[in-house]
């Protein structure tokens, strides 16, 4: 078994603090009211490649400068259980991966943080992907750094877009109701279970999860 996680919505409980920071943005510049549900799981570059083409090189630097100080004030906690899941898994020779849409800046904060370099085996950034979720590329990157078959991994992802990422790659997946309701995840059939955080999910679950 090989478990991959992403980073916001399933390790930090950062999402709440993206909505108001990218539902702001989405006021700026014209995008209307839902743009934060727009780019979850989405990479600045896609962000920029996606919403904000038509705008000059200083209004979209502006954009990722504001986003940059916005992540290094904010101050969010971990998932409740998630430091000690993962621990749980370690002690059992589990391979872990990090996959998320976040950047080498943001996430060498992060892990300096809240201690977690021994926590994962590999990690995917955006820096390593050419492709943001739902593709699977940093999914399949993770798998191919451990050399774990597909089959064998479980997906831990809370965005639409990352749990159709981990589905796409042909992986297990258990979504995190963090950021979307159970109901609204259940109806896209893409997460083959659904928790509302790990302070109940263990190692024995997993195996469930992959039918083992």
């Amino acid at each position: 078994m090989t478990a991959l996680f992403d980073l916001d919505g399933v390790i930090l409980d950062s999402e709440p603090q993206y909505d108001k920071f990218w539902g702001r943005q989405g006021e700026l510049h014209g995008h209307g009211n839902n743009f934060a549900g727009k780019v979850k799981g989405q990479t600045m570059p896609q962000i920029l490649n996606n919403y904000f083409y038509n705008f000059s090189a200083a209004e979209q630097n502006k954009i990722v400068a504001d986003c940059e100080q916005f992540e290094a004030e904010m101050d969010c906690p971990l998932i409740n259980g998630a430091e000690n899941f993962i621990a749980q898994l370690k002690s059992r020779g589990i391979k872990t991966g990090l996959v998320t849409s976040s950047d080498n800046v943001k996430l060498s904060r992060i892990m300096k943080k809240f201690n977690m370099y021994s926590w994962f085996d590999t990690i995917v950034t955006a820096n390593r992907v050419t492709h943001s979720k739902p593709n699977p590329q940093g999914y399949l990157l993770a798998a191919e750094d451990l050399n774990a078959d597909v089959k064998d991994c479980i997906v831990f992802e809370d965005s639409f877009a990352g749990i159709e990422a981990g589905r796409n790659a042909k992986m297990k997946v258990v979504a995190l109701a963090t950021t979307n309701s159970r109901e609204a995840i259940q109806a896209t059939g893409n997460a083959d279970l659904i928790i509302d955080n790990f302070i109940d999910f263990n190692y024995d679950n997993c195996i469930n999860v992959l039918n083992l």
